[in-house]
């Protein structure tokens, strides 16, 4: 039995169905496209905040291919358009996401994510992502509530100031031991010099002893250098 036909009476007997009933049943091949997002996104205020969203399409991805991004604030109100892609993405130009919405997607992946830039606490709402691949242009509605909060200090440290932290810290314990160190050391060297201090008996010097060879040495070099300088007069 096609799409569209229906059986009555207990015998085979093809009636057309109202489009409306075909899509409440979900029986055509145009309900295959599935959407999934995340339910609920906390981000932080002046931090990049992603919003995920992937599709499955049962048909091939073609140029007709299209992605919208809707949002609706917490407090109520109209759902407003802020994204659009077809080949190409086009952020909102207007409103208070103009310039802030990036396309972070590949519809080639079934990605339709954007990312939004410096959120702020009015920004939260609820948003939903659409996509339409022809003939697959039906499909779930999953909604994504972000909430954007403030970041608490001990949150404000990245990882890479705590590596920073973990590295040097230790090191600069270090040089302040051995500075200190090195200047009491210093300091008794001068209360030293300023007490006239003398080397003990038990200190050892550091002058070499003159062993008994050095001195007898010592005469033959002294006795030599005579005998080259005398005066006498060799007789004839």
């Amino acid at each position: 039995m096609r799409c569209g036909e229906a059986v009555a009476g207990g015998g085979l007997l093809l009636l057309p169905l109202p489009r409306g009933v075909l899509l409440l049943l979900g029986v055509c091949s145009a309900l295959s496209l599935e959407i999934k997002a995340s339910p609920k996104v906390q981000a932080f205020i002046g931090e990049q905040v992603l919003l995920k969203c992937s599709f499955k399409s049962s048909s091939p991805m073609t140029e007709s291919l299209t992605v919208d991004w809707t949002y609706r604030p917490l407090t109520g109100g109209q759902m407003e358009t802020v994204f659009h892609y077809q080949s190409v993405p086009y952020p909102t130009t207007m409103g208070k996401f103009k310039d802030r919405i990036s396309w972070v997607g590949n519809v080639a992946r079934g990605d339709a994510s954007i990312a939004i830039q410096s959120p702020v606490m009015s920004d939260n709402g609820t948003f939903i992502c659409s996509v339409k691949n022809p003939p697959d242009v039906y499909h779930n509605i999953p909604q994504t509530i972000l909430i954007v909060t403030e970041r608490g200090f001990f949150f404000q440290l990245t990882s890479a100031t705590l590596l920073s932290i973990l590295v040097f810290l230790p090191s600069i314990i270090v040089v302040v031991l051995l500075l200190v160190r090195m200047g009491r050391k210093f300091g008794v060297l001068k209360e030293k010099k300023k007490s006239g201090c003398k080397k003990s008996s038990i200190e050892v010097s550091d002058e070499p002893e003159q062993t008994e060879t050095d001195s007898c040495l010592g005469k033959l070099r002294d006795w030599c250098l005579n005998c080259v300088d005398t005066d006498e007069e060799v007789p004839y």
